[in-house]
Formats: C-alpha cells, sequence, structure tokens
C-alpha cells in the first residue's frame, strides 16, 4: 500500500541514523513491507523478552504513539496494513508486538462486542496483576475514549453483568500475606450461599460477589483449601453450574488449568473459528508468563504434548511461530512476576 510505502521511506532514514542490531533492521523491513525472510522473523521475535519489545515500541514511533496514558500504541492505519501484510501469521506477530495493556484492552474492547465471549473479560480481569489490569484501564481509555467500566455495564447483558463490572473495576492485594480467620469466614459464607434455596443465582448473591472480585488471590486458595477440609467438596466444583463464576475462580487461583482447557478446545479439529483464535491469543499472551506450567498441565490432562497437538492443528510460518514461542517455557524457569514491560514505564 501507499502508506507501507511512505512507512518504508522513513524507515530507511532512520536506519541510516541509528543503525540498530541486524534483527532490528529485519523487524522493522518487516513492518515497514520491504520484504522478509519470515523464517528469520519468526526465531528473532520469539526469542525477543519484554524488555526487547518494549524498546522496539519505544524507539519507532512511524509504528508506534506514545500517549497521554504513557504506553506505546500502535498506529491504527498502522495495524490494519500489517494485518494484511502478515495474514498467515493470523495476527500473532501484531499481538506479540503490541504493549500488553493496549492488547488486552483490544481484546476486551472486541469481547463486549460479542457478548458470547465475554469470558475474555474474567480472563483479563483475573489472569493480570492489579497493576496490569490497571494499564489496559488505562489504554481502554485512551484506545476508545471511553472507560471499560462503563462499556461493560452498557454491553453485557443478564446476570453476569455485575461480575464483569466488578471484575474489571478491580485492584487486588498483591502481597503474600493471608489472614486464615478470614480464609475460613469466607469459605462458609461461600457455603451458606451455595445451599441456600431461595438465591435465583450466585451470580447475583453479595457475599460470592464480595470474596472473588475483592480478595487477593493467595486469600482465595487459602478459602478452597478450607472450604475443602469443612465441606469435603472442592469449591471449583459447587459453580459448575455457573460457568462465570468456575471461570473466574479458575482464573484467578489455577490460571495454568484454565488456559490448558481453553488450548485444547482450540486445537481440536472441529472447532469453530472464534474458538480456534483463542490458540493465538493463549500462546502469545503466557509465553513469556507461566508457559511452562500450562505444557505440563496439557501433558497430564490429555496425555499428549502440546507441541505435538500444535504441530497437528497448525500450519506454515503460523505454526513456526506458536512453537517459537511456546520453546521459551524450557528455556528458562516459571516465574509469575508483573512483565518486566510494565515496570519500565509505570507512572
Amino acid at each position: 500500500s501507499s502508506l507501507l510505502t511512505f512507512v518504508g521511506y522513513l524507515i530507511k532514514v532512520h536506519l541510516y541514523r541509528m543503525a540498530p542490531s541486524n534483527e532490528v533492521q529485519l523487524v522493522i523491513k518487516a513492518f515497514s513491507g520491504l520484504g522478509v525472510d519470515e523464517k528469520s522473523l519468526i526465531t528473532i521475535l520469539g526469542k525477543w523478552e519484554p524488555e526487547q519489545k518494549y524498546s522496539f515500541r519505544l524507539g519507532f514511533s512511524c509504528f508506534f504513539i506514545q500517549d497521554e496514558c504513557h504506553f506505546e500504541r500502535w498506529r491504527d492505519d498502522i495495524i490494519k496494513c500489517l494485518r494484511q501484510e502478515f495474514l498467515r501469521f493470523k495476527n500473532a506477530v501484531i499481538l506479540w508486538t503490541t504493549h500488553p495493556w493496549e492488547r488486552d484492552a483490544r481484546l476486551a474492547n472486541k469481547a463486549m462486542k460479542n457478548c458470547s465471549q465475554s469470558h475474555l473479560l474474567v480472563e483479563i480481569t483475573c489472569t493480570r496483576s492489579s497493576e496490569e489490569l490497571l494499564g489496559t484501564r488505562r489504554a481502554y481509555h485512551s484506545l476508545f475514549d471511553r472507560s471499560i467500566e462503563e462499556d461493560v455495564a452498557e454491553c453485557i447483558k443478564g446476570s453476569e453483568r455485575k461480575l464483569l463490572v466488578k471484575l474489571v473495576s478491580a485492584y487486588r492485594y498483591e502481597g503474600k500475606k493471608v489472614n486464615d480467620d478470614h480464609a475460613k469466614y469466607d469459605a462458609k459464607a461461600l457455603a451458606k450461599a451455595i445451599k441456600n434455596p431461595n438465591i435465583k443465582s450466585l451470580l447475583e448473591d453479595d457475599d460470592v460477589l464480595r470474596v472473588l472480585t475483592t480478595r487477593s488471590k493467595p486469600h482465595l486458595k487459602k478459602v478452597c483449601e478450607h472450604y475443602n477440609k469443612i465441606f469435603g467438596k472442592n469449591l471449583d466444583e459447587e459453580f459448575d453450574p455457573h460457568k462465570r463464576l468456575k471461570e473466574t475462580l479458575q482464573c484467578l487461583c489455577t490460571p495454568y488449568k484454565y488456559f490448558t482447557k481453553v488450548l485444547d478446545a482450540a486445537l481440536k479439529n472441529d472447532a469453530d473459528k472464534k474458538v480456534k483464535k483463542a490458540l493465538t491469543r493463549v500462546i502469545v499472551t503466557r509465553a513469556d508468563i507461566d508457559i511452562k506450567q500450562i505444557i505440563d498441565e496439557f501433558q497430564i490432562q490429555y496425555g499428549v504434548a502440546l507441541t505435538t497437538k500444535i504441530q497437528e492443528t497448525a500450519n506454515g510460518n503460523y505454526k513456526d511461530f506458536l512453537l517459537t514461542l511456546v520453546a521459551k517455557g524450557n528455556e528458562k524457569p516459571w516465574k509469575s512476576v508483573c512483565c518486566k514491560d510494565m515496570s519500565l514505564i509505570s507512572m
């Protein structure tokens, strides 16, 4: 397109002035429509850590804009061109290089346009740290000139609306301290709500919403332990009839198990298009977080390697890129920390 041609000219000037590494030059040329060795691009991007993606976004304003919310967002016109340029990668390349705040904000916005995908809101709000979720809310405001809270309240219908509004508004304690007595009290409060025959839906119970939307993740894990000890049942299973509550608890306490199920559904041969898109989303968003745990859990649950299923299902460079990202899990120990990218730019 004429836009990419113009950007290509700017890139040539920029490369001449900055003389970046050969790897960065290759990525920049690919994004500017100047032709690229896709195999090399996959290898380079696949091994980039958050710091390298941050530096790339920060250094090339022809692709990214740092706005008043202090995150580097893609230029909308460039995104449209790149989605055509990298069609074979099924948006994986764009998602991988996008700032995590922007990525989650755009995913949340798409979820609200299609209410059948409101589970994405649960996934985003419950598997990110409080700082990451705050960043997503800031990004959403910047991208769409609205708050994510007001859009959830307007777009989501039915009994799950109250839960989702509270989840997107949450800012949980991130420390490790847990009051055992409070956890035991919450376990009993949940049991009372579950056994109450007068409650039409647990999604509307104040105690259920209070515990799931305000308590820290270590606290909720302790609540689950107490529930099992006191009542002889898994809280996870008690929520079986209430899909959003079950997803919420899993995402907060055992996200690797949740993502394993999502990947299994996406890798089935008869999965529909929307379900299959989860393959890209999960691999890209978890590659720097807990992909090793997801790999191990997938093997345990389904008796086959995640890489084997990807090889059987995906094709071409898209398959190679996913496998490169999955391989990151075998290169370093699993870490449950806020993306380093966030600490570099947080205000």
